[in-house]
């Protein structure tokens, strides 16, 4: 039996042995585990590491990292951190596709502990931005379901792409050479789009071994993790371990979402077809899933299931307190009323959906337990703009400060004499920056 198999068993059994020893209920803060399996303990607890906070997630395309940059950016205002956010001019990417470069981030957005937002991977000018312990993750999704979603999302923009009768996926697989031109704008949406996203070749050919291997193995020595869209939510017990983070931290909503009309399904051939236009991220796909399950062999797959049914459990019940006791439904744009809570739509043959914060609940929430479920289910662009602004004001507050403290040293000195130095609550973590680059790096 695989070790997928059997990790479905064990989330069976583990549903009907938790509920029937607890009666229904969970606590997330309780051990709620076999003996072996470690119990879930929120910080502060004596013995726990410090949550790390530096962290860099590259937001790959249609890989459900929309719902990822939405757990990040919450992450980073609940516990006071800076996010890098993308220069005006770059919209809400830091100018995708062009590699990235430190000229994209906004200065109100610096010294950064998290990025997020979408770019085209540059591992030398990151490494010169960020802190020298900063863990790098990303995420990637089976070829196939992947490479539909592209074409049906994209058809609009990729020349590629629109250059097919109807948008025929069928059509696009049966003659790939005739609709694309590697070199034209948009290119990157069709072909090897998780490489192009990580820095590398997209048209490198499929019969160069070598470059295939030593590229896969690059992605393996930088990224810490690399999670799988299929499997998010274990994907996340990983996370939660490696960041030493609580389950608090790794609660999220499905954001970014097509309708069912919206999907089509793969007829017989052609995923094989997508595998073979698409070998690299193929072999990024192979390689990375059978790594996130060795992973979580390690972890022991009994207690990883437990661990993704409390944090399902934990999910519902914050959904519900948010919704009036009742799980959200999902609504099409026109539906919703709140304009800060409409997701983008990139064309009129895609219809992607969003949920709407209902008025009449508002009322008897406090501001700040609106506020967290307002951003619960905030999209991208929107969320962006918000968290800009956010930290651009926390950015004048302390620019203005330090200028008050430079016209009037004697405050300063009236001051009792400071304790000793150690890392601020809530600020970065005590290691050292490297400077910003101030010219464009190379690809990796």
């Amino acid at each position: 039996m695989s070790q997928k198999k059997i990790f479905l068993v064990f989330v069976a059994i583990s549903t009907v042995s938790l509920l029937l020893h607890h009666g229904g209920h969970l606590s997330w803060t309780m051990g709620a585990f076999h003996i072996g399996c470690p119990a879930l303990r929120s910080h502060p607890a004596p013995g726990l590491k410090p949550k790390h906070t530096n962290v860099v997630f590259l937001k790959t395309h249609k890989t459900a990292s929309s719902t990822m940059q939405n757990l990040l950016f919450r992450f980073a205002e609940r516990h006071n951190l800076t996010a890098a956010l993308p220069v005006q001019a770059c919209s809400n990417q830091f100018c995708y596709p062009r590699s990235f470069t430190s000229h994209f981030v906004h200065p109100h957005t610096l010294p950064p502990n998290i990025i997020a937002s979408h770019m085209r991977f540059n591992k030398a000018e990151l490494q010169r931005l960020m802190p020298n312990d900063t863990i790098y993750i990303t995420i990637l999704r089976e070829p196939g379901s992947m490479f539909e979603s592209l074409i049906s999302y994209y058809n609009q923009y990729c020349q590629s792409f629109k250059r097919v009768p109807n948008g025929s996926l069928e059509a696009f697989l049966e003659e790939p050479w005739k609709y694309y031109q590697p070199d034209e704008k948009d290119s990157m949406y069709a072909r090897n789009t998780l490489t192009f996203d990580l820095g590398g070749d997209k048209d490198r050919p499929a019969k160069d071994e070598a470059y295939a291997r030593g590229f896969v193995a690059e992605v393996d020595r930088v990224f810490s993790l690399v999670m799988i869209a299929e499997y998010f939510d274990e994907s996340l017990v990983l996370l939660r371990h490696l960041l030493s983070w609580d389950l608090d931290d790794i609660l999220y909503v499905k954001l970014n979402m097509r309708t069912p009309s919206s999907k089509r399904s793969l007829t017989p051939g052609l995923p094989s077809k997508i595998r073979a236009w698409n070998s690299l991220d193929a072999r990024l796909y192979d390689h990375f899933n059978a790594s996130l399950w060795r992973q979580l062999s390690v972890l022991g797959l009994a207690c990883v299931a437990r661990e993704v049914q409390l944090l399902r459990r934990a999910q519902e019940s914050l959904m519900r307190s948010c919704f009036g006791g009742r799980m959200p439904l999902l609504r099409s744009a026109a539906q919703i009323k709140n304009k800060d809570l409409r997701p983008w739509q990139p064309s009129e043959k895609v219809d992607i959906v969003g949920y709407d914060f209902p008025v009449n609940l508002s009322h008897g929430f406090s501001s700040q337990a609106q506020e967290l479920c307002i951003k619960l289910i905030m999209p991208e662009v929107q969320y962006t703009q918000v968290l800009l602004r956010s930290q651009s004001l926390r950015y004048s507050r302390s620019y203005q400060l330090r200028s008050q403290q430079q016209t009037h040293p004697q405050v300063q000195r009236s001051q009792p004499p400071p304790a000793a130095a150690g890392p601020a609550s809530g600020t970065r973590s005590t290691s050292t920056s490297k400077p910003a680059a101030g010219t464009q790096g190379e690809i990796t």
